[in-house]
């Protein structure tokens, strides 16, 4: 059997108790440079496109990483809240963020689904299987990358979907669904978030990225607690370095990515990025 040398010496004696698949794979997330180097990646893919990356960083967590898909899910989430949060004061030179708190009808309206839907839908992330969770994570990603297909350049252009009560009733149940797939997948929730933005409140594209990220923050914050509570929420404080360190390489990598929005064709980008995704769908549902 291959050797596998340890970075840390004295880990060697509790390594030799362990499975083999199990040393792979402390010694895959004890690599420093790889999840430095992926979550800069990522963190480039989303930027290219305004969001986090999380769903792009899942599927690696659970192919390149060998996380479970619940621990996957409760990594990615923290990663998230850390992206997220960093994200805010990048966006506030080009959104004012009292901009961003004239708009709290709507986010308000939007929080009053979202935070149910996000305690729900991590309560049901573990108490499925591993297999279900496995199954419910790919078909996700094959609607988001459907999303960046075909909904993420459509613009309102002054008309919503909807007024009045009506609305407050359309806004509350998109929040909903939206609060159960940022559980279920740890994700922010933005490639959601931003076109129900748009296309229900007629908000402008700008606006609606911070208003997201609003939004996302006590959402992710409700499905975190809720996560709290499960036994595998005890993966962070097993892999905090490696949480660290990806998520500076997320928040490094959407820097850059923004940067890169105008160097790169947008026409190429979502039918990229949804390829990329709908691979990693394939990959998680026979993972399972």
């Amino acid at each position: 059997m291959r050797q596998i040398k340890w970075s840390r010496p004295w880990l060697a004696p509790v390594a030799c108790s362990l499975p083999a698949a199990e040393q792979l794979e402390a010694s895959v997330r004890n690599n420093k440079a790889a999840a430095f180097g992926c979550g800069t990646v990522i963190g480039i893919l989303g930027g290219l496109i305004g969001l986090g990356g999380a769903e792009f960083r899942l599927p690696l967590l659970i192919g390149a990483f060998r996380f479970p898909a619940l621990q996957a899910v409760i990594v990615n989430k923290a990663t998230s809240l850390i992206v997220v949060a960093s994200a805010l004061p990048f966006r506030a030179a080009t959104v004012p963020l009292a901009d961003v708190a004239a708009e709290w009808p709507v986010v308000l309206n939007l929080l009053g689904g979202s935070l149910l839907g996000a305690w729900l839908g991590a309560g049901w992330a573990t108490r499925i299987s591993s297999a279900t969770l496995y199954r419910v994570i790919a078909l996700l990603l094959v609607g988001i990358a459907a999303l960046l297909l075909f909904g993420h350049h459509q613009h309102a252009d002054g008309q919503v979907l909807a007024t009045g009560g009506l609305r407050i009733v359309a806004g509350t149940a998109a929040g909903f669904a939206i609060g159960v797939v940022a559980s279920l997948l740890g994700v922010a929730g933005g490639e959601l978030l931003i076109p129900t933005l748009v296309l229900l409140f007629g908000e402008d594209i700008k606006l609606a990225g911070s208003l997201s990220l609003a939004i996302s923050l006590p959402t992710m914050m409700v499905g975190f607690a809720r996560y709290s509570l499960d036994r595998s929420f005890a993966v962070l404080a097993r892999n905090r370095l490696f949480l660290l360190v990806m998520a500076l390489g997320s928040v490094v990598g959407a820097f850059i990515g923004g940067l890169a929005l105008g160097i790169v064709p947008s026409a190429i980008l979502p039918p990229l990025l949804a390829g990329i995704l709908l691979l990693s769908a394939v990959k998680v549902w026979r993972h399972g």
